[in-house]
């Protein structure tokens, strides 16, 4: 019997949350953002479910390569740039376009002298401190890309926002200033605006957009959920009782003891742990769905396994099901259980996880 614990993936809600992203942006064009496995939830399974947008985000060429070698045509923008020379044969013979934020990167282009043109967008610093030229750059930078023989136009230019996911950060007028000064009278069509710019902040959608998170269908805010965004989850994380047991009051559940019984109870074994992805430091009271309705994580959570608290629902059994998120149960709201963020508990589903398909497209 194979074992229980699965993701199940809903191609059809990562569909709607691309239309989703469509209705609010319906001039500009969007940039997948699949990078780092699309977020955990299979990157070749991801170029294909968003197949409608404009292009594809990835952050190096492995990843670039893995889909064109699945037979995806989109364009694909490598969003770290390519880290050495040797890069570039390989930019060209996938057709493949590139970043550049850093000036090597910019001389790496100088030095091209055979092969088609790249195409080419410009990262700006703005104020995140991450990639990026410095502003009083970006000019030069500009003009000596529009001059390389290999380098395609028009150029495109992009920033990245640090605090758009906190609606009214006053960082995002500050960014948006420096942005416009730095590329005032440079043509290009420009990308600023990641998921919460998308949703919160309209004087950046630009001319591209780079959704990643709320493709997912989650929240790139702290306040809200999935559904309160219009966004349907696109990964449910599942699997079934294989043990209900009676402890008595008082006996420790789980390594270190952690967590004790106030009463007789019944306690169910799930099998899921944190080398399925799921969080060992999500705490007590960590809401699961067990047959559709609401128990509560008691202990820590093993490799393997994890116990849920019964008493709510006394008729459960071997073979229920347990949603541990997705379906019914917000990761946002998991992931604040586990002190951390959505992102870091969709990319840890790890590989040896069995995925399931629940809509073919």
């Amino acid at each position: 019997m194979t074992r229980p614990a699965c993701v199940v993936i809903d191609r059809l809600a990562a569909k709607a949350n691309l239309q989703r992203v469509r209705a609010l942006v319906p001039r500009q064009k969007v940039m997948a953002i699949i990078k780092a496995n699309a977020y955990g939830h299979g990157l070749t399974r991801m170029g294909e479910a968003f197949r409608d947008a404009d292009a594809l985000g990835v952050a190096c060429l492995e990843e670039a390569e893995v889909l064109r070698e699945a037979g995806v045509q989109h364009p694909i923008v490598l969003l770290e740039g390519p880290f050495t020379d040797n890069e570039l044969s390989e930019l060209q013979r996938l057709s493949i376009e590139t970043v550049v934020h850093h000036e090597e990167q910019v001389r790496m282009l100088e030095r091209l002298s055979h092969g088609e043109p790249i195409a080419v967008w410009i990262k700006i610093d703005t104020g995140m401190h991450r990639l990026g030229f410095p502003p009083e750059q970006a000019r030069e930078v500009w003009q000596r890309l529009s001059q390389c023989s290999h380098v395609a136009s028009p150029l495109r230019l992009m920033t990245h926002l640090a605090c758009a996911h906190e609606r009214g950060h006053p960082s995002v007028g500050a960014q948006l200033g420096v942005y416009h000064e730095a590329i005032r009278g440079l043509s290009g069509e420009q990308s600023i605006a990641n998921s919460s710019g998308i949703l919160a902040w309209p004087e950046t959608h630009g001319d591209w957009v780079r959704p990643g998170i709320m493709l997912y269908g989650v929240s790139p805010f702290g306040d809200t959920v999935a559904a309160d965004e219009g966004l349907r989850p696109v990964m449910t994380l599942q699997s079934e009782l294989i043990a209900v047991r009676r402890v008595r009051t008082g006996e420790a559940v789980g390594y270190g003891g952690s967590w004790r019984c106030p009463e007789d109870m019944p306690v169910g074994v799930v099998a899921m742990g944190y080398g399925d992805g799921y969080p060992r430091h999500a705490e007590s009271g960590t809401p699961v769905l067990v047959n559709g309705k609401r128990a509560a994580l008691i202990g820590k959570a093993s490799m393997d396994m994890l116990t849920v608290d019964l008493r709510s629902q006394p008729e459960a059994r071997v073979g229920d099901p347990v949603v541990l998120w997705g379906e019914g149960l917000p990761v946002e709201e998991v992931a604040r259980w586990a002190g951390t963020i959505p992102y870091e508990l969709l990319c840890g589903v790890p590989v040896r996880a069995r995925f399931v398909n629940r809509h073919e497209v």
